[in-house]
């Protein structure tokens, strides 16, 4: 017996596949009844194919469910590769030295956003910015991004900071003061682009290597130890 998986459209992306797709309609409609023989149509319509199953893929949604170990465990936030694991300062939030875990996604990830731990969402701001590559270091502090502060269910603190990159235009950030944060939950969506940064305090252990994939809501990153 064959069971048949439907693909879940995150909602960011219904109007625009909506669009695109009556978009391309009507450019390929015309092409067909105007431009005989069949060559040009046929090339024009498998470039629109195309087109549309790549931006269809980049809105997937996958249903996860947390499986492992959750007191005090960090779980990556999106799919893609770690790019940077690092001592800075995080100035927003914490204010002081974190390690920061750095995930980049490319066009073919998965590009919604899961909370990386169980607690409370303690501070949301949206910054305006630039839209250098997301894979510089200095992206995390001149880009377009939105910074979320979260306190754990064991009180300990931590930054999440979604990235606007070259190609992404707009960060969603469903996350808000007060709210419920969980691992399995949607903390938002970065459309076309790019990275996540997380900083952990600097006695976090981390999971995980520079160039490693991860899985959002899946991948453990880090174990976090209580004072």
């Amino acid at each position: 017996m064959h069971i048949v998986r439907i693909v879940k459209i995150h909602r960011e992306g219904t109007n625009i596949l909506i669009l695109l797709f009556l978009v391309l309609g009507a450019v390929n409609v015309p092409i067909w009844l105007f431009l005989p023989p069949y060559t040009l149509p046929i090339i024009f319509t498998s470039i629109s194919g195309v087109a549309y199953i790549f931006v269809f893929n980049f809105f997937r949604s996958p249903k996860r469910k947390y499986q492992g170990e959750r007191k005090n465990m960090v779980v990556s936030s999106v799919d893609g590769k770690v790019v940077a694991i690092e001592k800075v300062t995080e100035r927003e939030y914490l204010k002081g030295d974190a390690i920061m875990l750095s995930v980049f996604m490319s066009p073919f990830n998965v590009h919604a956003n899961w909370y990386p731990v169980d607690g409370t969402v303690e501070y949301v701001r949206h910054h305006r910015g630039r839209f250098l590559a997301a894979y510089l270091p200095k992206a995390s502090e001149e880009n377009e991004r939105s910074t979320v502060g979260i306190v754990t269910d064991t009180g300990i603190r931590l930054t999440l900071r979604q990235v606007a990159g070259a190609m992404a235009r707009r960060i969603v950030t469903y996350a808000r003061k007060g709210m419920r944060s969980t691992i399995d939950g949607h903390l938002g969506f970065i459309k076309f682009g790019s990275r996540v940064d997380l900083y952990l305090p600097l006695t976090a252990e981390i999971l995980v290597k520079i160039d490693q994939h991860v899985k959002g809501g899946v991948t453990p990153v880090a174990r976090l130890r209580e004072n």
